[in-house]
């Protein structure tokens, strides 16, 4: 994690000051202070429980290939927040997420920014809550005798609560990472909607029991069964990451034994994943396409390194032995489960639309769609990136080469969409690495000076590469 930018500082530095002024009148305002400090122990003790994540809030660039993080989002937990909205004048609602946000251990340098983050961004978001709700007359609804009467104003404090998270998560994005502001927010609102709103229909029966005879000590007892789910999601966050453990360890494998496409595995992913995008595809099938353009290569386990790092041109059967290499893949990763259709696009991205590719020799849509998806990423990232025996093409260069294609060795569908993402996201700019989502890079041991001979271009050509000239 590098430095935070200093933009980033001063953004960090105005939500904390607007959540100190939110908070500032809680002197003269008529809150009750044990209720105060009850909701804010019970956020800070789910916040300790190792659960889970915020939801939709990650803080990660959406689509972006950085995995960098901004400050942290924090607030992993919503229903005591959104209880505290509910029941509480705003400044006393601000409060609530403090103490959990600042106990917390940051995960990152500077602590202070981190922290600072953490507490202003659920404040500010609970404050503007509590003033929707107070302002739709929320808290007259909920002494009432009707719960569905009380519904509309805890749906719209909600949708305010969302609304601030993403205004800020946003934000953030832009000013610490650098990602275009057209894209920041892009689908940040809608993926956060659902699961805070069920953490506001959680928060709202808590208002309710708060309110009602049993008294707050009830009230919190909502909090358990929400606890627990949150740990059934914390324990499928882990396994995922245990899939991504195991997909790295299956790329390393390749990158150590063909030092020539070193970093290739991941960037035809992250290109698999833009097309996918790009065709609307749901965001399961998404990341079963990025693990699919990942592990592509993955058979070449199978193929003996004297001939992935042969210098000359391969002979027929060399050639042969090579375009084995996706029904290895496909027999390395048949006991992986979770990589579902990822497995066709390993067995078929060299096969051709015209039928003269290889494993099986699959024309048209017989192909399956996540096969024409890598087929085009492994193309693009192996025209794009420089090779010891060619340097790389410009970007579009590489994109005509592949419209020339299509048709013939390509899905025309599948170009346009990577031509749609790389428009949308951004091209490389030689002005430094904000000027877009994609860098091609040198994917050989040594950067060559000049571009060599003939007779070593050939021989990259019979590697059994994608570069289609």
């Amino acid at each position: 994690m590098g430095p935070v930018r200093p933009p980033a500082v001063v953004y960090v530095c105005c939500a904390a000051l607007g959540a100190l002024v939110g908070a500032a009148p809680l002197a003269r305002a008529p809150a009750s202070w044990p209720a105060v400090a009850l909701l804010a122990a019970g956020s800070a003790a789910c916040e300790r429980l190792p659960l889970t994540r915020s939801p939709g809030h990650s803080g990660r660039s959406p689509g972006g290939p950085s995995g960098h993080r901004g400050p942290e989002s924090g607030g992993t937990f919503y229903p005591a927040l959104l209880a505290a909205a509910f029941l509480l004048p705003p400044a006393a609602a601000a409060c609530v997420p403090l103490p959990g946000a600042l106990l917390a251990r940051p995960a990152g340098r500077p602590p202070w920014l981190r922290r600072c983050w953490r507490a202003a961004r659920p404040a500010l978001a609970v404050w503007t809550a509590s003033r929707v709700h107070r302002a739709l007359g929320g808290p007259a609804a909920l002494l009432g005798p009707r719960l569905p009467d009380a519904l509309p104003a805890a749906a719209a404090a909600v949708v305010a609560f969302c609304l601030v998270l993403t205004a800020l998560d946003g934000g953030i994005l832009v000013l610490a990472e650098r990602v275009p502001a057209r894209t920041a927010w892009r689908g940040m609102f809608l993926r956060s909607l659902a699961p805070v709103s069920v953490h506001g229909l959680a928060g709202l029966m808590m208002a309710v029991l708060w309110r009602s005879p049993y008294g707050p000590v009830t009230a919190l007892l909502v909090l358990l069964p929400m606890c627990v789910s949150c740990w059934v999601f914390a324990q499928y966050d882990r396994e995922r990451a245990a899939h991504r453990a195991t997909v790295r360890a299956l790329v390393r494998a390749v990158d150590l034994k063909d030092r020539y496409t070193r970093g290739h595995s991941e960037r035809v992913g992250q290109a698999s994943m833009m097309i996918a995008r790009e065709l609307g595809l749901d965001d399961r099938r998404v990341e079963v396409l990025r693990l699919a353009g990942t592990l592509h290569d993955i058979g070449k386990l199978g193929v003996p390194t004297r001939l992935l790092r042969k210098e000359g041109p391969l002979t027929p059967e060399e050639r042969r032995i090579i375009e084995l290499h996706p029904e290895y893949g496909d027999e390395i990763v048949r006991g992986i489960g979770f990589l579902g259709e990822a497995r066709d696009a390993i067995l078929h991205h060299h096969e051709r639309l015209d039928g003269s590719g290889y494993p099986c020799g699959l024309s048209g849509r017989r192909i399956p769609e996540a096969a024409r998806v890598v087929a085009v990423a492994d193309a693009f990232d192996a025209m794009t990136s420089t090779r010891s025996y060619r340097r790389a093409r410009p970007v579009e260069a590489a994109l005509e080469e592949l419209r020339r294609c299509a048709g013939t060795q390509f899905d025309p569908e599948m170009v346009r969409a990577l031509v749609r993402a790389l428009d949308r996201w951004g091209r490389p700019r030689p002005d430094g690495p904000g000027g877009g989502h994609w860098h091609p890079a040198v994917t050989a041991d040594e950067t060559y000076a000049r571009v060599p001979p003939p007779a070593a271009r050939a021989a990259g050509r019979a590697r059994g590469g994608n570069d289609p000239a």
